[in-house]
């Protein structure tokens, strides 16, 4: 199917090269070729990732992907009723959630198990982290170096960029307790082996690093109360290497984290970054945490602060990009100072100028941060069911629906149940939203 893929006229009078299809399949042209001339492929976790690189549809494969039917051919189930085909068990195996991460850890460190591994390399396949096999030394259980050098430090610092990448493409579900499990196992290599200073401080703020992202993905996938323990990590590993950047970076995530439950506390981070960056910050790093500060403000129901804030937020950004901007300020764009302008709006009571602000984000879309753009679709119906305007919010809701099928963000689908509630209020019941509430919940299986 690889090789059909790779020749099919529609790619023009030549074939895609093969080093083209190997790099988006995380695999090297060698091991292409293999694939497309030698024996059948059975690792499921390379298969599920390869079909959903290609676009594979479903009714073209022997196993179910993930969150979707199997489709196996009526002919097929006709003819032979209750028969599931060679590799099902397996597949609904790896189909299914993952396990709490205190369990995959605990199995793990116990010795694992082969569903256990396989699972781990499912999700990681998922995630587009894993198909290089670099993550061999995470799936299995291994004992703990004996000493670090830099080389080591440069592989967490890869996973990082890793988890980055595909949390924005995919959202965190599928890749929070990944990174749950990798920061467990890497937080052992700075308790058990021996390192020198230089690589010490630099293992310091990669673990630093790492537990901020993972906190992170526990907050995108609304997982928030296993949050604050990692950013508490990071700041702590962040003064430990004297790495004034990371300890920002952690600040800057908590004010987030707390801003709803603790919003006092929350401007203070906030307030406590900017003054820590003083100096080395740059203007896209002081655009963001002015962006919390304005919508904690929000928050507080405090208008002249809030547009004090993000007056200054705006001239931040204004000042453009450097070359010394950090890689996770990658999504402060002008789409997320709209999307918080209409998040702070609606904390503030104002529907209307939050609708004004997700619908020029919806117009002008960033074509890499797709969870992003979905979050603040759902925002909009939010906003126009708030105005009163059910028939535009269930338009929109429903044209989110087809893209909630390539995100898993626990977040988003928070929100998103919401929209649903609300118009599915039988006060509200017109064609357009109960067509969305069917379709809506035909969709979670309701």
């Amino acid at each position: 199917m690889i090789r059909a893929f790779r020749c099919h006229p529609y790619h023009g009078r030549n074939p895609l090269p093969q080093s083209a299809v190997a790099g988006w399949l995380g695999i090297t042209q060698a091991q292409l070729s293999r694939v497309e001339n030698g024996s059948p492929i059975v690792h499921l976790d390379r298969l599920t990732h390869w079909a959903q690189v290609l676009r594979i549809p479903a009714k073209h494969l022997w196993f179910a992907l993930p969150d979707q039917p199997c489709h196996f051919g009526p002919e097929a189930d006709e003819e032979r009723p209750g028969h599931q085909p060679a590799g099902f068990q397996e597949t609904a195996e790896l189909a299914t959630p993952p396990a709490p991460a205190d369990a995959v850890t605990t199995t793990s460190d116990d010795g694992g198990g082969t569903t256990d591994r396989r699972q781990f390399h499912a999700l990681a396949a998922l995630a587009g982290i894993a198909a290089t096999g670099s993550l061999d030394l995470l799936a299995t259980p291994t004992d703990t170096p004996k000493s670090i050098g830099m080389e080591q430090v440069r592989f967490a610092t890869s996973l990082v960029d890793e988890f980055r990448r595909a949390d924005a493409a995919i959202g965190a579900d599928q890749l929070c307790d990944i990174a749950i499990r990798v920061h467990a196992h890497l937080s052992s290599w700075a308790t058990k082996a021996t390192y020198s200073r230089e690589v010490g401080d630099a293992l310091q703020t990669a673990l630093a690093d790492l537990a901020i992202e993972t906190a992170w993905l526990t907050i995108d996938a609304d997982r928030r109360s296993t949050s604050r323990p990692y950013l508490n990590e990071a700041i702590t590993r962040a003064r430990i290497a004297d790495d004034p950047r990371m300890e920002v970076r952690a600040l800057a995530c908590l004010s987030l984290l707390i801003r709803d439950d603790h919003p006092g506390e929350s401007l203070q981070s906030a307030d406590a970054a900017l003054r820590a960056s003083t100096g080395w910050g740059t203007p896209r790093l002081a655009t963001l945490l002015h962006l919390r500060a304005a919508h904690t403000y929000a928050t507080l129901k405090d208008m002249s602060s809030f547009s004090r804030a993000m007056t200054k937020a705006h001239r931040e950004f204004d000042r453009g990009t450097n070359e010394d901007d950090m890689p996770f300020l990658h999504f402060v764009t002008p789409q997320e100072l709209r999307g918080i302008e209409g998040l702070s709006y609606l904390a503030l009571g104002r529907p209307e100028r939050a609708a004004q602000a997700f619908r020029t984000i919806t117009e002008n879309p960033s074509p890499t941060l797709q969870r992003n753009q979905i979050y603040y679709m759902v925002q909009l119906a939010d906003a126009e069911c708030r105005q009163g305007n059910l028939n535009a919010a269930a338009r929109t809701a429903l044209n989110v629906l087809p893209a909630m099928s390539q995100v898993s963000s626990g977040r988003v689908s928070h929100h998103l149940a919401q929209v649903r509630l609300s118009l599915g209020q039988p006060q509200r019941s017109t064609a357009d939203t109960r067509q969305f509430v069917d379709v809506y919940d035909q969709a979670v299986g309701r």
